[in-house]
């Protein structure tokens, strides 16, 4: 199991930019992708980004494709998730989440294994 501790969510206004954090602990050797989602009130949680843990293949969702850009630093076990341009419908929860099932659909949220606690951020307009 990987324990996974987001950071960087925040109040900004529409058009900044920030940067979210998410740093895995436990036993990190078998995760195949590394990703993050977004819960709105009342709604489902679903697909921003991922990241190949070895390979470094990002897949993004069509909603912040070319605002968002996800990274990662293997030797500090920390995945990123810098966003810009935000806007107020960019409002929501963000969890990092790993999977280790190799061949299973990326962009879905039944694939992920460890989930972190969520960081709340807020987009004003």
């Amino acid at each position: 199991q990987v324990q996974l501790v987001e950071s960087g969510g925040g109040l900004v206004q529409a058009g900044d930019s920030l940067t979210l954090s998410c740093i895995a602990s436990g036993d990190t050797s078998g995760t195949y992708y590394m990703g993050w989602f977004r819960q709105y009130p009342g709604k489902e949680r679903e697909f921003v980004a991922t990241i190949g843990w070895k390979s470094g293949t990002t897949y993004y969702s069509d909603s912040v494709k070319g605002r968002f850009t996800i990274s990662r630093d293997n030797a500090k076990n920390t995945l990123y998730l810098q966003m810009s341009s935000l806007k107020p419908e960019d409002t929501a929860v963000y969890y990092c989440a790993v999977t280790r099932r190799f061949g299973s659909n990326i962009r879905s949220v039944n694939t992920y294994d460890d989930w972190g606690q969520g960081t709340q951020v807020t987009v004003s307009s």
